[in-house]
């Protein structure tokens, strides 16, 4: 039986009850939104080693790492590597895009290490097992499909909404098609004459999706690499027909997320947020970036993550990382780190504008221990501590400045805090009332853990020696 299944029947299943302990959310709760489709528990019967966690636009909004390899770079002691970066840094999620040698074996040590749920694109295998892309069968598509479930895969990218018709409205663009499923499926179709074998199948790949509870996240295979293609007709074609899959997909009781564009510009952001939830009847948004301007390759985990706070303030519930390579190389472990970095502020700031319940305490926490100079609290409250303190010691590295009330900023005769302490001390700002004294304890406040500093819950006793970075 899938979390959907269970939902509707009225049954609060044990993944259900530990993420409503991880979301600080009662348990009934969780049970109506999986009901209801409106969030999805992706968690593979057969992936053992998974603490479950939830995806929806009212619970705390989550980020997805990709990592992979190619026939050009790494191995499977390198994606163990990225794997345990990417939860160590914060990742709710982890994608294997894995495009080289190894596959099977890669992707059964990342589901047997991983802590958090496992996603893939089973198009990428079938390719690899061809001389063309043209020579895929269905019978090959629902074979990898199936051995991928049975491995513990809990949710598969299916491009099954780029239709035949759909391919002509691509035609002006100025980047074409830039999703690698998308391009696959749409030279299959022009080859073939035939239409998308994900499409046709998609009543068996539901009955696979049940049998094992994977999560549909239905990919947007037309999606738009460029702002000049943004909201074209191409992509809100796709979107209408995913809108009709996944309403497929809950009719046989698989549950369903929706992925969403990469290039769209600032002022075009909640509007496709809105249409998706609209056309896909509030299924889970899961967007990549957008990226909201094209001109920096080289910082595109940057450009991204604009877009994407700005999407998860509109209602996106879950941020497909984009790393500094984006475009131009395959992501290293540093790739991987500071991908999540620009992502995990994104999504914190999107909680924190949306009222998420107590979201700004984590940020009170540490604004207080920077006023109270409290340098270890601030390093402990960081988002990535290591980098946090790696920063701070690379001009003041000594333990007596550990309890110095200046960094090398400003140094002690220009400190404004410092001063600002002196003058209500000396009594010249004696009649201005500060909370300073009051500290917040953001371990007491009722956010998700994922609103909390990190806590790095995963087993590091599993870790492969050089997989997360130590900055000193």
């Amino acid at each position: 039986m899938t979390q959907l299944q269970a939902a509707r029947n009225g049954t609060v299943t044990g993944a259900m009850e530990r993420v409503a302990e991880r979301e600080n959310v009662e348990t009934a709760f969780v049970r109506e939104q999986v009901a209801d489709g409106q969030a999805v528990i992706p968690a593979n019967v057969g992936h053992d080693s998974l603490d479950p966690m939830i995806i929806g636009r009212e619970f705390g909004t989550k980020v997805n790492a990709n990592i992979g390899n190619s026939e050009e770079t790494s191995d499977l002691e390198g994606e163990l590597a990225k794997l345990h970066t990417a939860v160590h840094y914060g990742a709710d999620t982890v994608m294997d895009l894995s495009t080289g040698s190894d596959l099977d074996a890669i992707r059964e040590a990342n589901i047997e290490h991983s802590p958090v749920p496992i996603g893939t694109v089973p198009i990428y295998e079938a390719v690899k097992r061809v001389e063309e892309p043209s020579d895929i069968t269905h019978e090959l598509l629902l074979d990898v499909i199936e051995k991928q479930a049975r491995q513990g895969v809990d949710y598969m990218t299916i491009h099954a909404g780029v239709l035949m018709e759909h391919l002509p409205l691509t035609d002006g663009r100025k980047t074409g098609i830039v999703s690698r499923g998308g391009s696959i499926l749409a030279q299959w179709i022009e080859e073939n004459g035939m239409e998308n074998p994900l499409y046709t199948e998609f009543d068996e790949i539901c009955g696979i999706f049940a049998d094992y509870d994977v999560t549909f996240s239905l990919g947007d295979g037309l999606r738009p690499g460029s702002l000049a293609d943004a909201g074209d007709e191409a992509q809100y074609a796709e979107l209408d027909t995913l809108g009709e899959l996944t309403r497929t997909a809950w009719d046989r009781g698989v549950q369903v997320m929706v992925e969403g564009p990469g290039h769209v510009p600032m002022d075009q952001v909640a509007e496709q947020v809105e249409r998706q939830q609209r056309v896909c009847d509030g299924a889970p948004f899961y967007v990549l970036g957008p990226l909201v301007t094209d001109i920096a390759p080289g910082y595109d985990h940057i450009t991204s993550a604009i877009g994407a706070t700005e999407a998860a303030r509109a209602g996106a519930a879950m941020l497909c990382y984009v790393t500094p390579k984006e475009h131009l190389g395959l992501p290293e472990q540093d790739d991987v780190r500071d991908g999540l970095a620009a992502y995990r502020i994104a999504a914190h700031s999107a909680d924190v504008a949306n009222g998420r319940e107590g979201a700004r305490a984590w940020d009170d926490a540490l604004s207080e221990a920077r006023y109270a100079f409290d340098w270890r609290e601030q390093f402990d409250l960081a988002l990535d501590p290591e980098r946090a303190k790696s920063y701070h010691d690379q001009t003041l590295p000594g333990d007596n400045y550990k309890e110095a009330r200046f960094c090398s900023m400003c140094g002690v005769d220009f400190c404004s805090m410092r001063i600002d302490q002196d003058a209500r001390e000396d009594g010249e700002m004696a009649d201005i009332e500060t909370a300073g004294d009051e500290r917040t304890d953001a371990g007491d406040s009722p956010a998700a853990e994922v609103n909390r500093p990190p806590v790095g819950t995963h087993d590091g006793a599993s870790i492969p020696p050089g997989a997360v970075g130590d900055d000193g």
